[in-house]
C-alpha cells in the first residue's frame, strides 16, 4: 500500500511567503521562489517521480518492492499509467526537468478509477461502500506522497497542496481520500496517536469507512480518559496532522502493510469540510500561489 512521506507540516500555518511569486506560466499550478508545482508532462517525468518515491520509500523507509522495482530502483505499479502525477520542481537545479523533481503526489479521479478497476486504496479499505453512499459526489484519491529530505519544508508542501486544490477545483471534485501511514507494523506502538484519532476524528455516519474485515486492526487501544491530546498530537505523523488541520476525518480501523513497513489509516476529506482558514489561504479559486 502507498506510503506517504512528507516529514514536515503538510499544511503550513498561514503566513506570507517572503519570496516574490512569478507570473502564471502555461500549466504551472503554483510557484514560490525557485520551486514550482505542476502535473507531469512526459513519461520521463513520471519515471523520475518513481525514482524519488524509491529513494524515500525503499532507501529511507525500508519498503520491500517487487524484484523488478528493486532492480530498476523505481517505485511503480499499474496505477501509474492512468493516474496524474503532481510534481514539485526546483528550477535552481541546473539540469533537465527530470532531475529537478523534489516532491510528488499521485492523483486519481473517480471516473478514471472506475474505468481502470477501481481505487488503489480499495485493496485495504471499504472504499466501494463509501462511494455507494454518495452517488452524487465525485471523489479523488491522493497517494504516493513524498518529498526528498532536503525539501521537507513548509514551502514545498504549500505548493503540493496548492496543486491538489487547483486540481480538485478544475475537475469538480467533492471529496478527497487516501492512505496515510505510521512507521512500522505494530499498531500498539502507536496506541496513543491511533486512540486519539479513534476518539476525536473518526469518520461517522455517511462518511464512515473501515478497513476490509480480513485486514482490519483496532485503533481503539486506549480509553478516552487516558489519551492526552497534546501528547497525542505530537505523536502523529506530520502528514496526518496536516490533514487534520484541513478538516479531515479518519477511518475507524487501520491496516498493517508489511511490504511497506507501515500501519495505514484512511483519511477522508470532503471539500465542504475544508477549514475556511485554508480556503482563504489558498484561495477559493486556487489562486494563492498561481499568479
Amino acid at each position: 500500500m502507498s506510503v506517504d512521506a512528507l516529514n514536515c507540516d503538510v499544511v503550513a500555518e498561514v503566513h506570507r511567503p517572503s519570496s516574490t511569486l512569478a507570473p502564471k506560466d502555461g500549466d504551472i499550478l503554483g510557484r514560490i521562489g525557485n520551486l514550482e508545482t505542476r502535473l507531469a508532462r512526459t513519461a520521463s517525468e513520471i519515471d523520475a517521480a518513481q525514482a524519488v518515491r524509491f529513494r524515500v520509500f525503499v532507501e529511507e523507509m525500508g519498503a520491500q518492492l517487487s524484484p523488478e522495482a528493486m532492480r530498476r530502483k523505481r517505485d511503480f505499479d499499474s496505477y501509474d499509467a492512468f493516474c496524474d502525477h503532481l510534481l514539485v520542481l526546483d528550477r535552481s537545479i541546473e539540469s533537465d526537468g527530470e532531475d529537478q523533481i523534489v516532491g510528488t503526489y499521485r492523483l486519481l479521479r473517480q471516473e478514471v478509477a472506475m474505468a481502470n478497476g477501481g481505487f488503489y486504496s480499495a485493496s485495504e479499505f471499504a472504499i466501494d461502500e463509501l462511494l455507494a453512499r454518495h452517488p452524487d459526489k465525485r471523489f479523488m484519491e491522493l497517494g504516493r506522497s513524498c518529498v526528498l529530505p532536503d525539501y521537507r519544508t513548509k514551502r514545498t508542501v504549500e505548493l503540493l497542496w496548492q496543486g491538489n486544490w487547483a486540481y480538485a477545483l478544475k475537475h469538480g471534485m467533492s471529496a478527497m481520500f487516501g492512505c496515510a501511514s505510521f512507521p512500522g507494523i505494530h499498531p500498539e506502538s502507536h496506541a496513543l496517536a491511533l486512540s486519539f484519532l479513534h476518539h476525536n476524528v473518526a469518520a461517522k455516519d455517511e462518511w464512515a469507512v473501515a478497513a476490509l474485515p480480513h485486514l482490519a486492526r483496532d485503533m481503539d487501544l486506549m480509553p478516552v480518559e487516558a489519551v492526552n491530546p497534546k501528547r497525542a498530537l505530537m505523536a502523529l505523523p506530520p502528514l496526518i496532522k496536516g490533514y487534520l488541520r484541513l478538516g479531515a476525518m479518519v477511518g475507524s480501523t487501520a491496516v498493517v502493510d508489511k511490504a511497506f513497513n507501515t500501519t495505514d489509516v484512511l483519511i477522508v476529506l470532503p471539500i465542504a469540510s475544508i477549514s475556511d482558514r485554508y480556503l482563504n489561504y489558498y484561495g477559493a479559486d486556487a489562486g494563492r500561489f498561481a499568479s
